[in-house]
């Protein structure tokens, strides 16, 4: 376990993430200096909250200072990783950590992990729900929007800590070793943090693995062609979901396959151990997806993988299935808002990739308006351009991006430029009629306009409630 008393840390961001970190640490003993580029005016609140603990703050700049008189550094997942101080910290070799690494040693449940570019989010949340239908304790956490050093501080005893882990807080993982890891998929995104290309962004990723071994579990996505990569010569057991049969895909898959599939209308589920549900030759267990509440075929992908985690862990499968029927879903993520005059509107804030926003119209058949836009990731809108042709009746962006998708795609469907969210919300409602869907799906970050994609799925919300 790692000591911490008397120890001197760097805490770089003072988001939810850098509180968390800066208050775990200043309760162990350590002597904490925080510092954020951002104003003082923006931190009253987190000022105040950290009041009953020591710490000292700079803001307004990162002073070099402070990178190489420390013994260790927190970096905060939104911190760029090559700021000038972390380069030179690194050519003096101070390590530098995140929140995740720093609470590793500490956690005594088995973790699991999830990562990928979309599904993310819903599968944590449906494997922590299958989890409490069984009646285990769980910790939901990381990514998700609650920093996992707030369990370390909290009386809260987990039988299973559950936690989201994106491509920045994969970057500095060290030691981290998670009892289960899984990948919803791996696709473009995120460029503009990983200029080097793709491939530094896939290679961010897969450090989830880094320390696996005989012990891990592998839960990955055999649709997704960089995901089933991961398979390769992993020392563990491997639990992959397929939208096929596994003999459609080929006998030798059949034989040694373990983890899930479709068999429409029905999802089955093989483990191979009695530990884990199924008897030694692998019983299928099969789970009506009926009255599933979530739409599109990405929901079931998310389905699969949460239950080939939930099963690695011991679930049964009548909380599986409970967990099927009841899930309604996590909010931004194709959340139902209402139906208005017969026009149906749709909160996908957290579409802030191209690959979301594929999953996105895909999982609808009436006619689209789709509400698009907001700060680029040096990504290619082109991949859109079938959907919008066959899907979108009217295509209306907003934001830094509106222009660089209007010539991308804007030819394949009716497109309006506009330069407020009211305006987007108000006219897509005008151009609507009954049996259409008003997505809010933006394929793009936020932080043009709004703190983060939350705040930004909720103003939307806001605004076609007040319709």
């Amino acid at each position: 376990m790692m000591k911490l008393k008397g120890k001197k840390a760097l805490v770089i961001g003072l988001g939810k993430t850098g509180q968390s970190s800066a208050r775990f640490l200043a309760k162990q003993g350590a002597r904490v200096i925080v510092t954020d580029s951002k104003p003082k005016s923006e931190f009253t609140d987190a000022i105040k909250g950290l009041a009953d603990v020591k710490i000292d703050f700079e803001f307004g700049k990162h002073s070099p200072k402070y990178f190489t008189s420390v013994d260790f550094i927190v970096l905060s997942p939104g911190v760029p990783s090559d700021i000038d101080g972390l380069v030179e910290a690194r050519a003096k070799k101070i390590p530098i950590i995140n929140d995740i690494e720093l609470a590793y040693p500490f956690i005594k449940a088995p973790i699991v992990a999830v990562t990928g570019t979309n599904g993310k989010t819903t599968t944590a949340a449906l494997i922590a729900e299958m989890l409490r239908n069984d009646g285990k304790k769980v910790f939901l956490g990381g990514n998700i929007g609650t920093p996992v050093l707030n369990y370390l501080q909290s009386s809260e005893q987990a039988d299973v800590v559950v936690l989201e882990v994106s491509s920045f807080q994969c970057e500095s993982l060290d030691t981290f070793k998670p009892k289960i890891a899984v990948f919803t998929n791996l696709e473009p995104d995120h460029l503009d943090r990983y200029p080097a290309g793709v491939e530094s962004y896939y290679t961010a990723k897969s450090r989830l693995l880094c320390n696996a071994g005989k012990d891990t579990v592998l839960v990955t996505n055999l649709e997704n062609e960089r995901a089933a990569r991961l398979t390769q010569g992993f020392p563990g057991k491997i639990y992959s979901f397929t939208k096929q049969s596994p003999m459609s895909r080929s006998p030798a898959l059949a034989e040694r396959f373990q983890g899930a599939y479709l068999q429409k209308p029905k999802m089955v589920v093989k483990i191979k151990s009695e530990k884990n549900g199924g008897d030694k030759n692998g019983t299928d267990e099969e789970f009506n997806l009926m009255t599933c509440r979530l739409a599109g075929d990405h929901n079931r992908e998310n389905l699969m993988a949460a239950a080939c985690a939930a099963k690695a862990v011991g679930c049964s499968k009548e909380s599986i299935q409970k967990t099927i029927e009841n899930f309604r879903g996590v909010p931004h993520r194709l959340e139902y808002i209402r139906r208005k005059d017969g026009v149906y509107f749709y909160n996908d804030s957290k579409a802030t990739n191209v690959a979301s926003v594929i999953r996105a119209l895909s999982a609808f058949t009436a006619p689209i308006i789709l509400i698009a836009g907001g700060r680029d990731k040096d990504q290619d809108f082109s991949p859109l351009v079938d959907l919008v042709r066959q899907r979108v009746k009217h295509l209306i962006l907003l934001g830094e991006a509106k222009e660089k998708i209007n010539r991308i795609i804007g030819d394949f469907s009716e497109t309006f430029l506009v330069g407020t969210f009211e305006e987007a919300v108000l006219l897509a409602y005008q151009k609507s009629r009954s049996g259409d869907v008003i997505l809010l799906s933006p394929g793009c970050a936020s932080y043009d306009m709004f703190k983060n994609y939350e705040e930004r799925g909720d103003y939307f919300k806001k605004l076609v409630g007040q319709l």
